[in-house]
């Protein structure tokens, strides 16, 4: 077994750097129509509120990650993962002449948050709650930023250098944060991912909470998001890209036995791989999985992902 690497911190103040998407919508039936379109409780909300929510299938499969900033006039729908065109698409397909909602396009954002060093002391939004940033160039989620296109970084977050992709890509792995098209696709649902505190059980129907509701009510997640990492003996990968496929340790990739599936995969040098991947509930209690087939195939180290949220057991029933 090789020591663990979910310890990695980046060196100095630094920032993470993602492409994001805005959808803007206005009118006084805004905060029902998203409501009925995504995952989180929207209607009640009050002008100022930040809701992280997701974008869902008819059928309760991941579209995309929101986040809605509602406002005195509207709100913005903030897309951090997923196709944003298909989201306007789905929006505007089940927008009618009767609903008081206008659909603006598609905006290109930036999603910016620091890691590293000296992050207590940097501004943060109340909870639950966005802050305007000077000149409307954007909007502080938290401690995270979110900004128009060609929009000037504050300077308290300026001189924090940028992670490069390697980094940012560990970094999410490390957290065990869901992206496209690995995790975010319309063949994984919420709870599989850890992401049910997205998701309202009880604030009424909505696009896909019939499908929901019957996988809280009756335990019917059937896999979950895990860690994993692989160090080769030789320090030295011959892989380009591990095998898709899990198995339980020691069946000889026996496909009966199939335990789960990669999703995400980076190779950190030296023969040393970490990733994501989907676990069937029946291997949830394994620390260690095979890649592959064959007796040669590697076996896998598996976590938890720190930020990962338990499925709802009993929730979705009604009263």
């Amino acid at each position: 077994m090789t020591a663990t690497p979910w310890n990695w911190q980046p060196a100095g103040p630094r920032r993470s750097e993602l492409d994001a998407s805005l959808i803007r919508l206005d009118g006084p039936d805004t905060r029902r129509f998203l409501h009925g379109q995504t995952s989180a409780a929207i209607e009640t909300q009050p002008p100022g509120s930040w809701i992280p929510t997701c974008c869902i299938t008819a059928t309760g499969r991941l579209r995309a990650l929101a986040d809605v900033l509602v406002d005195d006039d509207g709100a913005w729908l903030l897309l951090t993962c997923g196709d944003a065109t298909s989201v306007w698409q789905a929006l505007d397909r089940v927008l009618f002449p009767a609903d008081q909602v206008r659909l603006g396009p598609v905006l290109p954002a930036q999603l910016i948050a620091p890691v590293g060093d000296a992050t207590g002391s940097l501004p943060e939004s109340p909870a639950g709650r966005w802050l305007a940033l000077e000149n409307g160039s954007g909007w502080l989620l938290g401690s995270r930023l979110v900004l128009r296109t060609d929009a000037a970084l504050p300077l308290w977050m300026a001189d924090r250098l940028v992670l490069s992709p390697q980094e940012q890509e560990r970094w999410r792995i490390q957290q065990g944060t869901p992206a496209a098209p690995g995790e975010i696709n319309e063949d994984t649902n919420p709870f599989e991912v850890g992401l049910a505190n997205r998701v309202s059980l009880s604030k009424g129907c909505y696009v896909g909470q019939e499908t929901l509701a019957k996988l809280a009510t009756y335990d019917g997640v059937k896999r979950q998001l895990r860690r994993w990492h692989w160090q080769s003996p030789s320090g030295n990968s011959s892989l380009s890209a591990p095998p898709s496929a899990l198995f339980s340790a020691g069946d000889g990739g026996d496909s009966s036995s199939r335990a789960g599936q990669i999703t995400s995969a980076l190779h950190l040098g030296d023969g040393l791989w970490i990733g994501l991947a989907l676990v069937r509930r029946q291997a949830l209690e394994r620390t260690e999985l095979g890649a592959g087939e064959g007796p040669q195939a590697p076996n896998l180290q598996l976590s938890r992902p720190p930020t990962f949220l338990d499925p709802p057991v009993g929730a979705g029933r009604q009263p």
